[in-house]
């Protein structure tokens, strides 16, 4: 593997052949290598144990130091906003209908020319009725700039999950990254079992639907995680080793607060391609005092502002004082996003710069020392010159009878699932 490319003639022709239709119509002099989500998982593969970073983009340091550290490990990353974090009742400024204008704005800024996908994570539904209302707000988000989907209704019993997949369906392009969820993402209440996430993919497999990627409960939390228990490699190994036949990849969600060698280990002994992270990147750009895999440092309940470092002094007072008249504790801080961005862009360059530049740091560690992605980007590239298309296709092919996963044995056959969804709570993001 060599340096990036910076504009040779196989970025260019990968420029030409790999950008997505609506990429291209939305920034037709670009050169920002925007690609599917399928190009980005099909990369790790190719390299083999490894994963990427999902870097939730919930502002818009965090969205230029993800990239900049990308482009110094030449590897090809993620993007991505949650439904909760800026759907139509967001908490942050970036959202789904922004978040690929700001990346290939900032990547042609700053010279990135690593592949990136821009993902619309945790699209969540949480009842049926919620399924035709999200058809339109679906092509809106692929007119926006998205080329990946995470598909969540693992809020739902396991049937309407799978129901309200196949529905959708229809609604993200052939060529777009596709993710779906089984078990809601909890920590140890209510993981997920192969039985369930079987009962998932075999019924999608059945009707012409191949996920790149499938997201557990496999012991992780979103947030700030409140113990040192975290990811269950061993579950999550099981769960990929009895969907190998599907050729499904893993989707790491929560990995804020996970050490370092519990990431390794989920990169080499399973078939995760994706690893979302979002908190810890939040905290850092704010100049927070975290461990050395992101999860944050309380004293006394209370968030420790390294100085020198993020936002302003003044400005952490601000954001302090807001928190407070808002009741904004622990993991809600995240609310602090959508009012304090503008403010937070008019702070002195120094001080934005640093923002970014701690961001850039903590990835480019992941990257190169966690994740094992460095120079994934050129496995992209060749792709797409071999393919000569935005679209590699699919992994698998339909293994399943459509027949046997008809809507009323769907129903039927879940009722023979045994599942645990665990307690009732707002697990967003």
């Amino acid at each position: 593997m060599t340096k990036p490319l910076n504009y040779s003639s196989d970025f260019k022709a990968a420029l030409d052949l790999g950008r997505p239709p609506n990429i291209k119509k939305l920034f037709p002099n670009s050169k920002a290598l925007l690609v599917s989500g399928k190009y980005i998982d099909q990369a790790m593969l190719l390299k083999t144990k490894a994963m990427t970073i999902a870097a939730n983009g919930r502002s818009s340091f965090v969205i230029r130091g993800a990239l900049a550290a990308a482009q110094r490990a030449n590897a090809a990353i993620i993007i991505e906003i949650a439904r909760s974090e800026g759907g139509t009742n967001a908490y942050c400024a970036v959202n789904l209908w922004n978040i690929a204008r700001m990346t290939d704005a900032f990547m042609n800024e700053l010279g990135i020319t690593v592949p990136v996908a821009i993902h619309a994570d945790h699209f969540g539904i949480k009842k049926p009725e919620e399924v035709e209302p999200a058809k339109t707000e679906i092509l809106s988000l692929f007119d926006a700039g998205i080329t990946s989907i995470a598909i969540d209704a693992s809020h739902m019993p396991d049937d309407q999950n799978l129901l309200a997949n196949i529905e959708l369906s229809p609604y993200i392009p052939t060529w777009a990254g596709l993710e779906t969820e089984v078990g809601e993402i909890k920590g140890k209440l209510g993981l997920s079992t192969d039985q369930e996430a079987l009962f998932l993919i075999q019924g999608l497999n059945a009707h012409n639907i191949f996920p790149n990627w499938i997201a557990l409960n496999n012991g992780t939390t979103h947030g700030i995680e409140a113990s040192d228990k975290g990811i269950s490699v061993e579950l999550t190994t099981q769960i990929h080793e009895a969907l190998s036949k599907y050729k499904v990849s893993g989707a790491q969600h929560g990995t804020s607060g996970n050490n370092s060698e519990r990431l390794r280990e989920i990169a080499s002994k399973t078939r995760t391609t994706k690893a979302n992270v979002a908190t810890a990147l939040q905290m850092i750009s704010w100049g927070l005092k975290v461990n050395d895999y992101g999860n944050a440092i309380l004293d006394n309940g209370s968030f420790i502002k390294q100085k020198d470092r993020g936002v302003s002094e003044k400005m952490w007072a601000d954001m302090m004082a807001y928190a407070k008249t808002n009741d904004l504790t622990g993991g809600n801080v995240k609310k602090l996003n959508s009012p304090f961005e503008s403010r937070l862009l008019a702070q002195p360059k120094k001080i934005r710069d640093r923002m970014a530049k701690d961001v850039e740091e903590f990835v480019y560690g992941l990257l190169t020392r966690v994740f094992n992605a460095t120079d994934t980007a050129q496995f992209v590239i060749d792709e797409i010159l071999k393919n000569q298309s935005c679209d590699p296709g699919f992994k698998t092919e339909k293994i399943e009878s459509k027949n046997d996963w008809t809507k009323e044995k769907i129903i039927e056959k879940a009722l023979s699932i045994t599942t645990d969804k665990g307690q009732e709570g707002d697990f967003d993001d």
